[in-house]
């Protein structure tokens, strides 16, 4: 035999291609059922099991970052406000849930909050409430998700989740976000 044929490359030569990220909605569902039960195991409170969610969420945002950057973007990010956010209201939210998200808003009355407002997130779709845990909103690990997303983007904020018109992700930003902004427009 010939060793001069096709050598096999491994798992780390291999380039980040596209492909086709799809992941099977069932097992989706089973496996964050999975996660929140985790979660709720080991807190007391509705606020601490969105706050074990959410940073369950900004783990694997922190993760996303850069594969989301090499793959969509080709090494490129985004320096301005309002343009990192349609890229996450688009783009981000196709390669995560598999569609565009449905509103992004900003507040009337504070340039350093926005809205991102999806009236079924998939993480909801298939959670069943308990009736002591009413207010509970499992998109508290997509806020995690956006948050690390943003956060290593290079743009620090805070984000949360409500229910208003579905569930709204509330961005708030730091201020150093809106001074670079406003400096980046004015060149």
């Amino acid at each position: 035999m010939s060793s001069l044929g096709k050598q096999k490359s491994s798992n780390l030569e291999k380039s980040l291609g596209k492909g086709k990220p799809e992941v099977n909605i069932a097992t989706f569902a089973l496996l964050f059922s999975e996660i929140v039960q985790y979660c709720q195991n080991r807190v007391l409170t509705v606020p601490e099991l969105q706050t074990k969610l959410s940073e369950l969420g900004q783990h694997v945002g922190s993760h996303m970052l850069d594969v989301l950057f090499l793959r969509e973007k080709g090494y490129k990010r985004e320096i301005k406000l309002l343009s990192m956010l349609i890229f996450i209201k688009s783009t981000f939210w196709k390669l995560v849930f598999g569609k565009e998200a449905d509103k992004l808003e900003q507040a009337n009355d504070d340039d350093r909050t926005y809205y991102i407002i999806e009236k079924e997130p998939l993480v909801n779709k298939f959670i069943s409430v308990p009736k002591d845990k009413g207010n509970l909103n499992c998109a508290a690990f997509t806020a995690g998700i956006l948050e690390a997303v943003l956060n290593g983007a290079n743009f620090p904020a805070k984000v949360t989740v409500h229910w208003h018109k579905g569930t709204t992700f509330m961005i708030k930003f730091d201020e150093s976000v809106i001074a670079r902004d406003k400096t980046v427009d004015g060149r």
